[in-house]
């Protein structure tokens, strides 16, 4: 990816709107530094949209412009991407017309964590299946250009996650939304640090939707067991059940519209 750089104008970053920092690769500013970035916060439809606002507000800055899409069920989304990449390089396109020059297509990295969206954009833009979808991380292996619209080529990569993370709330937020493999995890562990995020953020809102009291993270995947009928032999509470259908419900959004990240809490590294 670094190599390939230096053969690109700009960069698209896809980042999931429900986790805006912790789906960002933090080596790629150190790697595109000095060109437009357009970071698209994916899945909107199921983020909070107060925090997405918010998002959208703090990411905007000089040669970096966000906007908030979901690509899933919009497929107007496509032709919004290349309008805004379009917008961002227009200062130097015209500069290459006043000399005489005709631009040529832009030349764009997309990139971003396994299980944003990246592949659903591309195919968006390019109007057919380019890329390969699948709702897993790891499904795109190789660096790919594809010519995805007559002013827009894209050099499709790899979804990557950084080596070793240093913060244990972005690797639980990772891990919640399934941007790392589920084969390697405890999915029980999983889900409880995921239940205790949205217990801070937004309290009492579990506790509606699973008609329980005020409980620890444990104690509302018993309650889930008991609201859901998730039960083992001798009417012993299935909790490893539990875990599942709670982590698979908080990723296709069926808990609500949720962010597991807010401004608030990372407006110190935001502009790094």
């Amino acid at each position: 990816m670094e190599e390939k750089l230096k053969a690109v104008d700009m960069v698209i970053e896809i980042r999931d709107a429900r986790m805006p920092m912790a789906s960002r690769n933090p080596l790629l500013n150190q790697l595109a530094s000095g060109k437009e970035k357009l970071i698209i916060l994916s899945k909107s439809d199921m983020a909070d949209p107060v925090a997405t606002k918010k998002w959208i507000e703090y990411l905007n800055k000089d040669k970096v412009k966000a906007i908030a899409l979901d690509i899933i069920h919009d497929n107007s989304s496509g032709k919004k991407v290349v309008k805004e990449a379009l917008k961002l390089m227009e200062p130097k396109r015209q500069i290459q017309r006043n000399k005489g020059i005709n631009p040529r297509a832009i030349r764009a990295m997309a990139c971003g964590i396994p299980n944003v969206g990246k592949s659903t954009m591309i195919n968006h833009i390019a109007k057919r299946k380019s890329a390969k979808v699948e709702d897993k991380p790891g499904v795109t292996r190789s660096l790919t250009w594809i010519h995805a619209d007559e002013q827009l080529d894209l050099l499709d990569t790899p979804g990557v996650l950084w080596p070793k993370f240093d913060d244990d709330k972005m690797a639980a937020i990772l891990a919640a939304y399934g941007s790392i493999n589920d084969d390697i995890l405890d999915k029980k562990m999983v889900a409880m640090d995921a239940i205790h995020i949205i217990q801070d953020l937004y309290p009492n809102h579990l506790e509606e939707l699973f008609d329980c009291e005020n409980v620890n993270p444990n104690g509302m995947l018993k309650a889930i067991c008991e609201k859901r009928n998730l039960k083992k032999e001798k009417d012993e509470l299935d909790v490893k059940r539990a875990a599942e259908l709670f982590l698979n419900e908080l990723r296709k959004g069926k808990l609500g519209k949720l962010s597991l990240e807010h401004v608030e809490e990372n407006s110190e590294e935001v502009h790094e």
